[in-house]
């Protein structure tokens, strides 16, 4: 059983409703799209699912100092993030991977809830990575086609990228800790070199094969596969397309989350992410201005927000922060206890 801060719940049956206020016991089913789910990762998904109104506040920091802008944000609000966040992007220097596997089971075992991403260069390039030179570099059709095609030197040199992080991820699957995983995020937009890719042999594609090779080979069964993309945007060249274009399924998802920067909250986005999730979680993977309570009361659905880094202190005033921390719906580290 997990007791969650909220107003009601709602559990529906044949001919009655139960309004649970406090408590509920979880006994559904693995809604999970891997059937092999560790119990850890059925737990944390069953309680993202029934948050009803209620949304965890997040905070994302680098993985040069992981707890940065964790603390930054208790500081501030007096309170601790329940979701904690960092990334496997290599930018320089020696891979970070180890310092991320033990900040993640430190965090864990403070009762931060997991989500790890995953800024990565191009599969043709050797590590580290630059920023504009790889990870938003271009990458044209013919490579493309490489990549995705079974025995091809691409497409080899792209399993031991993957297989390098699969490494990281086992080892926190061996701790007993779920993973809300979103790699290649924003694939709606066109700055990273995954962006933009459309059709059945696209973006899908590329997530489709992740997803097996991370699930059936890998048998990683502690990753919650969060679905990440940007919200839509007309600027020319900085264009982020809707989301439909590059969903890979309802059978490799489990929760659809998109980013929004510069207080972007449209109405109308929201309503097409919840649509296209037909039931299923949505999230705010990542924002730079927070919402304020009146969004978030007009789009209650949201399960999670993540502030990255040190857009909290410069795009946030601290009166900003302090009222979505206190804000009647939202959860912090304290009123987490998940018990598996």
């Amino acid at each position: 059983m997990r007791r969650i801060k909220m107003k009601q719940l709602l559990i529906t049956g044949i001919g009655c409703v139960f309004i649970i206020t406090t408590s509920f016991s979880q006994t559904i089913d693995n809604k999970l799209v891997n059937k092999s789910a560790s119990k850890e990762a059925i737990a944390l998904y069953n309680y993202i699912s029934h948050l009803g109104d209620n949304i965890l506040s997040g905070q994302h920091s680098y993985n040069g100092d992981s707890e940065q802008f964790y603390n930054k944000a208790q500081n501030i609000s007096g309170k601790y993030p329940a979701v904690w966040g960092t990334d496997f992007y290599w930018s320089s220097g020696e891979d970070p991977g180890d310092r991320v596997v033990e900040a993640a089971k430190k965090m864990y075992k403070k009762g931060a809830i997991i989500t790890l991403m995953w800024h990565v260069g191009r599969p043709m390039d050797d590590a580290p990575f630059g920023w504009k030179e790889s990870v938003q570099n271009k990458i044209t059709d013919e490579e493309w086609n490489d990549l995705i095609t079974p025995g091809t030197a691409l497409h080899k040199r792209w399993l031991a990228q993957i297989d390098h992080i699969a490494g990281y991820l086992k080892q926190l699957q061996e701790a007993h800790i779920p993973i809300l995983w979103r790699p290649y995020h924003e694939m709606n937009g066109v700055w990273f070199w995954w962006g933009n890719k459309r059709g059945a042999q696209g973006y899908s594609k590329l997530w489709q094969l992740l997803y097996d090779r991370y699930t059936n080979h890998h048998m990683l069964n502690n990753l919650i596969w969060v679905w990440n993309a940007n919200a839509p945007r007309d600027i020319p060249q900085d264009e982020g397309f809707d989301y439909h274009l590059f969903y890979p399924g309802h059978d490799y998802v489990d929760i659809l989350a998109t980013d929004v920067y510069h207080f972007d909250y449209e109405q109308n986005e929201y309503e097409q992410l919840l649509k296209l999730a037909e039931g299923k979680p949505i999230a705010l993977g990542e924002v730079g201005q927070l919402p304020k309570t009146n969004i978030l009361d007009a789009q209650p659905k949201w399960s999670w927000f993540m502030v990255w880094s040190n857009w909290l202190e410069t795009a946030n005033t601290e009166e900003g922060v302090k009222s979505i921390y206190n804000y009647k719906n939202t959860i912090t580290r304290d009123e987490v206890q998940i018990k598996n």
